[in-house]
């Protein structure tokens, strides 16, 4: 083992946060007050251990497993961890209880109890991984949108509740962004999920651009591979322009957090585009100079 993959053995609550540096959106940029970055890398370690466990790319040496109380020889069972991470979740909300056995799980603890957060959303997680391990195709667009209710939203109404923010109708627009950011990162893993054996891709949405199983597995998008791609690109982009008006319902600091969601998302939107929409060669990201552009467009309520 490299002395990297050592230091993640080692360290899981450590190797999990640093993953925020990867991500297509902010996390807890430098620019919000502590407490609120504090309590978003809780959450953000939260959501990032259940992709983990429901991707199987935890930290080498079993030693997430080991904090759940898994044993070794059942280490790669992702049901059985995720029926643990539940069971260390609800240590989580219950006050009177011992603490959770994770660290990450640990971190969310007091995050929990001061910000009022209730476990639905976090419940929520757990269940679109789940479902990642049952599910493997979509037959339709809203059955995606659907798994998105489960695997995205929550972190968008997560965040709201932090920051002490929630309304109904924010809670409408950061769904729409959430979903949004979902499909595109679907749209730029389409190679990595295949290996996995998942296709986020609609059913119906393949046959009606004559698109098979096979031609995702190909080095380079044909010319249907890329018709698909950037039909979904436009729904992502529709999305991200219904929940833009979130940006302009919240003030200072907050407005700057969840433009860079949005900007996110149509940088990203931009770099799929600036590929000609080939997916499967390598997945298109956003340069820091086009992120910034967009935060720019979505902060004057522009796109």
């Amino acid at each position: 083992m490299t002395s990297t993959g050592t230091a993640r053995a080692v360290d899981p609550e450590r190797a999990t946060l640093d993953k925020a540096a990867t991500e297509n959106f902010p996390v807890a940029p430098f620019f919000l007050p502590r407490p609120w970055r504090d309590d978003l890398m809780a959450v953000y370690g939260f959501a990032r251990l259940v992709d983990d466990i429901g991707d199987g790319d935890l930290a080498p040496g079993g030693a997430d497993a080991r904090l759940l109380g898994v044993p070794a020889e059942r280490a790669g069972d992702r049901m059985l961890l995720l029926d643990a991470l539940e069971t260390d979740l609800h240590r989580v909300f219950d006050p009177a209880g011992p603490e959770p056995n994770h660290p990450l799980l640990r971190r969310l603890r007091p995050t929990v109890r001061h910000r009022a957060l209730t476990p639905e959303p976090f419940l929520a997680l757990i269940a679109a991984n789940r479902q990642d391990q049952l599910v493997k195709r979509y037959e339709t667009y809203d059955d995606l949108v659907a798994y998105c209710e489960l695997s995205a939203n929550p972190v968008g109404r997560l965040v709201l509740a932090v920051t002490g923010t929630s309304t109904p109708e924010r809670v409408r627009r950061s769904d729409a962004i959430c979903t949004a950011l979902q499909i595109v990162e679907h749209l730029q893993d389409v190679a990595e999920d295949l290996g996995r054996d998942r296709i986020y891709l609609p059913a119906a949405d393949m046959e009606r651009f004559h698109v098979q199983e096979a031609d995702l597995a190909a080095d380079t998008a044909g010319a249907s591979v890329r018709a698909l791609v950037a039909y979904q690109a436009q729904r992502a982009r529709d999305l991200l322009n219904e929940g833009a008006p979130l940006v302009g319902s919240v003030h200072g600091r907050l407005r700057l957090l969840l433009a860079g969601f949005v900007a996110g998302g149509r940088a990203a939107v931009h770099a799929i585009a600036a590929a000609e929409h080939d997916v499967l060669s390598g997945p298109p990201k956003p340069g820091k100079l086009r992120l910034l552009r967009e935060v720019g467009v979505t902060l004057r309520g522009e796109g």
